[in-house]
């Protein structure tokens, strides 16, 4: 049977377009990708996760018992997913089949299914379905999969670099768990290139020689990624020409020649985008322009759209700044103009500016707070009408009814300042707008303070 057959060598994996699943691929094959051949079977070679995987930690003693149960695998790129999960499927003696959402539907979860009863009644083994990046499979697609992860026929262990809170079904969610994977650190980088070097499966009959200035190098162009390191590794060793004696070397030069640009981490439409997004806004929050122009580069430089950025920054103005700085509402705007009139990458100075003005701005959030009591009243006390004297007696009917009867005209008495209320009954002498005494603003408290102190004369 073919499921059976795939468990020989169930590590290396080769998708099947005909058949939408994985078959094998010898390890050893020289066109498998260094990463793929490099890639762990046994828990102790795995790197940077030793919160799940050291010995004393109850997620490896429960691995090393055979003990399974469905779960999510939740970490960046090249955080080692697929690789722990194989090695799941190694240390539990389970098949392990594997889909990819990106390809994958739910006539494949039903063959799969298939495999499983049969595994079940016929050899009592356990099945793992891995579905690498199962934020993709949409609600109908996760649906499918809810009878047979709840009754354990399949063990789901599904793959995502996106919140799972925000991308997994909620059913599907609660009948699994999540485990967060680390970022690799560039130490675990290098420990996986040095292996990579020294390894017959991996480069060592290249005879390669490589400066550790260049290592250091595809730690940073890597971003933690593994597969990015060990790709870019593999492709400057092997570019670079044998020497008289047959030594490949690459020096940072070769390295930076052949790789040039490294590749940041990010996802207009994910997580990530919220994360950088709040660190700006945070950092200019707090007053630290270095940082707000760190988190800014990093959106821009990643891709992200300016004028996406440019709105954030308005909105930043008003709900942290406002009156304390009101000119902070018109740098934010000017760069916002500035973007769209110019374009990119010459915008970037103008959001920097504007960054930068926003960051050192004195701050006060006055006045969110001021239309969120405001907006409440609005919503939850009664729709009473505008009292007759606010209302504009614009024909004689509405004169006689009594529009704008007893008004007082602010520019008929001293300092413009009259007594008179302006709210509904029911809100009469409610408060919102409560100044601080930070830049402009205190300013603003002391006139209001006269004039209310006017108005009780």
């Amino acid at each position: 049977m073919w499921g059976q057959d795939k468990l020989l060598t169930p590590f290396y994996m080769l998708t099947s377009p005909s058949r939408g699943y994985n078959f094998t691929m010898h390890p050893t094959d020289p066109n498998t990708p260094l990463a793929d051949r490099m890639r762990p079977v046994s828990l102790d070679d795995i790197v940077g996760q030793d919160h799940l995987l050291a010995r004393d930690k109850p997620f490896r003693k429960m691995l090393e018992r055979g003990e399974l149960h469905s779960m999510i695998l939740w970490g960046p790129p090249g955080s080692g997913k697929t690789t722990l999960a194989r090695a799941i499927a190694h240390y539990t003696r389970a098949e392990f089949i594997t889909i990819s959402a990106v390809t994958s539907g739910v006539a494949d979860i039903r063959r799969t299914v298939k495999i499983a009863e049969q595994n079940r009644r016929m050899f009592q083994k356990q099945t793992i379905l891995f579905i690498d990046e199962i934020h993709r499979f949409n609600k109908a697609q996760q649906d499918a999969l809810l009878p047979y992860v709840e009754s354990g026929l399949l063990i789901l262990i599904g793959a995502t670099t996106e919140n799972p809170s925000f991308e997994v079904i909620a059913p599907l969610l609660s009948r699994t768990r999540v485990y967060l994977l680390n970022q690799l650190s560039p130490d675990d980088l290098k420990t996986l290139m040095h292996r990579a070097l020294k390894s017959e499966q991996g480069l060592a009959a290249l005879n390669p020689a490589v400066e550790d200035r260049a290592l250091d190098y595809f730690t940073i162009i890597a971003q933690g990624d593994a597969r990015v390191a060990l790709t870019a590794l593999e492709i400057s060793v092997i570019s670079a020409e044998p020497d008289e004696n047959g030594i490949r070397r690459v020096t940072l030069e070769l390295a930076q020649d052949i790789v040039q640009r490294k590749f940041l981490l990010y996802d207009k439409s994910g997580e990530e985008h919220y994360n950088l997004i709040s660190a700006l806004h945070k950092s200019l929050r707090d007053s630290d322009p270095d940082a707000a122009l760190y988190w800014l580069a990093r959106m821009l430089e990643a891709g992200e759209d300016p004028l996406y950025i440019a709105r954030r920054l308005v909105r930043f103005a008003s709900e942290d700044i406002g009156m304390a700085n009101p000119n902070a509402l018109l740098i934010a705007n000017a760069a916002k103009d500035a973007v769209h009139f110019i374009g990119m990458p010459e915008g970037t100075t103008a959001l920097a500016q504007a960054v930068i003005y926003l960051a050192l701005a004195p701050k006060s959030n006055a006045v969110y707070r001021a239309y969120t009591m405001a907006k409440q009243d609005a919503l939850n006390s009664l729709t009473e009408p505008v009292p007759l004297h606010l209302r504009n007696p614009v024909t004689p009917l509405m004169e006689q009814l009594g529009y704008g009867k007893d008004y007082k005209y602010a520019h008929d008495f001293p300092d413009a300042q009259v007594d008179q209320e302006h709210l509904p009954e029911s809100l009469k002498g409610r408060k919102y707008y409560f100044p601080t005494d930070r830049g402009f603003e205190g300013e603003l408290k002391k006139r209001l303070g006269k004039h209310q102190s006017d108005r009780e004369k």
